[in-house]
């Protein structure tokens, strides 16, 4: 690897683009102040601008799904309202269930459909993202844990050990439901 080697991992810390160079000495000092190339805003001018312009679709895929999961959040909030002494139901079902949901929704985009730039953005990152809450779930049991500890260690073992064992589920079981037909089709040609 050479410093004119756009590839080498010098050459990428030297392009960082945050990376201040000292203007009294180099980087390095077995190195020659020569020897350091210009940084990417002299010599890759529209790269970033580019990289920005690239992924708007991507973030606009997120921002859209973000909508739907917290608006859907929002209404079985309403729907199912908990009150301060009670078990949190409400928050615990939209989490384990997202988390189910995102089990199912991973197995497929990854194993079942083609590539798709901005389906799982959408679905994973955007609408399951909004859609579970991980802020609601901190001072719920914060709340709880003040004067019934023994609903916020319940609360709280449920919810860590739930959403692990929801996403392994509804993965598990969206498998199970891909391979029954083709199971079916095996044994009907037999």
């Amino acid at each position: 690897m050479t410093a004119d080697d756009p590839t080498s991992f010098e050459m990428s810390i030297v392009n960082a683009p945050n990376l201040v160079v000292p203007e009294d000495g180099p980087l390095d000092p077995d190195s020659d102040r020569a020897e350091v190339p210009a940084g990417p805003s002299r010599r890759f001018p529209h790269r970033r601008r580019r990289s920005r312009r690239r992924h708007g679709d991507v973030v606009t895929a997120v921002g859209l799904g973000g909508s739907i999961g917290a608006l859907s959040r929002y209404g079985l909030d309403t729907a199912f309202p908990v009150g301060g002494g009670r078990f949190p139901w409400t928050t615990l079902g939209i989490n384990v269930g997202g988390c189910a949901a995102l089990g199912v929704v991973l197995y497929i985009v990854f194993e079942r459909r083609p590539p798709s730039r901005l389906l799982r953005p959408f679905l994973a990152i955007g609408v399951l993202g909004g859609f579970t809450t991980f802020s609601t779930f901190a001072v719920e049991v914060v709340q709880r844990a003040q004067v019934y500890p023994g609903i916020a260690i319940t609360y709280l073992a449920a919810s860590v050990l739930g959403g692990p064992l929801a996403v392994l589920a509804g993965s598990s079981a969206t498998r199970c439901l891909y391979a029954r037909p083709a199971n079916r089709q095996k044994e009907g040609t037999s």
